[in-house]
């Protein structure tokens, strides 16, 4: 039979596996748990490739990932068997059948995540599991300057907890934004791709400027020598989601 790409959606909820990717030494993986699915569906060993790893402890709204499948199945008839047999916190968004040369990270152009703080003393029962919590009020116009830093192209070893010295640390930023939501602080960047906790680095270092522990002309500074130990912390994995990922059109 033929064989077809299929583009997916993903959402879920991190909280209880070890990141997406696969691991020999244990089966609480996302992609895991997908590859188990549609190995199941195709009658023999298959691969789902996702745009990106994201860590233990990460949530995504809109990961995408694609699958080569040779059953006679519509896309809904797919869709519906995988959601069926999927953990209640993985579920599939949407899948469509795409061109054969897509591949969901090789072909993406653009990532967008946000880190969620809950920014207040306040008990927050029904979101604690997908937010960070912090009490003392932080300083939003603050982060804001430090943020604009960030757009651009720049070598963001600084900003990264394992830098490999085969690949380039050099990223483009497209969006950094500080936005309140009532209670809620996010920090949203957009970018063409992103280092080993890259995203909680640049989070935990804005969140030093909101605590008026640094000044926001020190990113600048942090980007040029690119020393690890000069930015700020890693932000706890639980309030960061990876909202959705671009591509080319006609990919």
């Amino acid at each position: 039979m033929t064989q077809k790409n299929y583009k997916m959606t993903i959402e879920y909820d991190g909280s209880r596996y070890k990141g997406w990717q696969s691991q020999k030494s244990t089966d609480v993986t996302v992609q895991g748990k997908l590859n188990a699915v549609f190995s199941a569906l195709e009658g023999c060993a298959v691969q789902v490739q996702g745009s990106g790893r994201t860590d233990a402890g990460v949530h995504a709204a809109g990961q995408t990932a694609n699958v080569r499948l040779t059953v006679d199945l519509t896309v809904r008839e797919i869709k519906e068997y995988v959601n069926q047999y999927l953990p209640e916190d993985i579920g599939i968004l949407e899948i469509e059948e795409v061109s054969e040369k897509f591949h969901a990270r090789l072909s993406a152009v653009k990532k967008t995540y946000c880190y969620r703080i809950f920014n207040s003393s306040d008990p927050n029962v029904f979101e604690r599991k997908w937010m960070h919590r912090m009490e003392k009020p932080l300083d939003l116009a603050a982060m804001r300057r430090g943020a604009q830093y960030f757009i651009g192209t720049h070598d963001f070893a600084g900003f990264c907890s394992r830098a490999s010295k085969k690949k380039s640390t050099v990223r483009t930023i497209y969006r950094a934004d500080v936005l309140q939501k009532g209670r809620e602080v996010d920090i949203v960047v957009c970018g063409d791709g992103f280092l080993h906790h890259m995203v909680r680095i640049i989070a935990g270092t804005l969140v030093e400027i909101g605590l008026g522990r640094r000044a926001p002309l020190e990113i600048e500074k942090i980007l040029q020598e690119g020393v690890r130990k000069e930015a700020g912390i890693t932000m706890p994995a639980k309030g960061l989601i990876l909202c959705s990922v671009e591509y080319k059109e006609g990919i």
